[in-house]
């Protein structure tokens, strides 16, 4: 049986952790006439979510999200799941400064880069298109792609490289139907994290989206409180719409996720 002390910080974590959320909620089920009242609201309503899903392009806002977001982590995955197999498993010199120098690459401030992405979407058309926004997201993602990817390439045997090269595979073929399958719960955990970052992400989206139509929800839900009169219990309503579309996704590829999060923790 677990100690009163562990059910106690059990109890402590949660509500730290789902504490805020759970305001959030009732928050966005407050009647409109109780969102500045202290404590539980004494009615519950669905109006803010009907405002947000009635009233404002909300639907095609959260389109443009997954779009994004969809297109950064494929993105990402497909260049950074190779370029981490050739680190860390075939032999060249400069492995180490090259997984360094891109690593380097995610340490800039975002603020500091705004005003030459800029330029140079402008220069190519990108500038507020969809398009122009998934090339710095995935910039900035697929150093930490490449780097947690190229761990969980190095927890796989060297040998099972050799053996299906033995067999006739070329270093493609190797890495395509040997090792790839095998880090599959490392991909699963690298793409939700890639696609929560450009799920979220709010200043590129600001700075490079002009159009209403293109909007992301970071950006959308920015914007509630200059459009009206601060509307709280629909600002609220919309985060936990936001929300929803990660948390099913975390649901769905648990088990991956923990597996990738684990992976190389037992040795052998």
């Amino acid at each position: 049986m677990r100690s009163v002390p562990t059910w106690l910080l059990t109890a402590a974590l949660l509500t730290f952790f789902l504490g805020p959320f759970v305001w959030q909620v009732l928050t966005s089920l407050r009647p409109e006439a109780e969102l500045t009242a202290p404590g539980l609201p004494r009615a519950l309503t669905l109006e803010a979510y009907r405002s947000v899903l009635g009233g404002r392009p909300f639907l095609h806002v959260v389109l443009n999200s997954l779009v994004v977001a969809t297109a950064t982590t494929i993105s990402c995955l497909a260049v950074g799941a190779s370029a981490a197999f050739a680190l860390a498993k075939l032999r060249f010199p400069g492995r180490s400064l090259l997984l360094g120098a891109a690593l380097a690459v995610s340490m800039f401030p975002p603020i500091a880069t705004v005003s030459p992405l800029y330029l140079a979407l402008r220069a190519v058309g990108l500038r507020d298109t969809l398009g122009g926004l998934v090339v710095p997201y995935a910039t900035f993602a697929l150093p930490l792609t490449l780097w947690l990817l190229t761990s969980y390439f190095r927890q796989l045997p060297d040998e099972l490289y050799r053996a299906a090269r033995v067999d006739g595979c070329t270093p493609f073929q190797a890495f395509r139907r040997v090792l790839l399958p095998l880090v599959l719960p490392g991909l699963a955990t690298t793409g939700i994290l890639v696609f929560i970052f450009s799920w979220n992400e709010f200043l590129y989206a600001l700075t490079f989206i002009s159009s209403p139509g293109k909007r992301t929800i970071p950006v959308a839900i920015s914007l509630f409180a200059g459009e009206h009169a601060e509307p709280f219990a629909e600002i609220a309503a919309a985060s936990i719409l936001a929300t929803l579309p990660l948390v099913v996704l975390t649901v769905l590829f648990q088990r991956r996720i923990v597996s990738g999060l684990t992976a190389g923790a037992v040795k052998g």
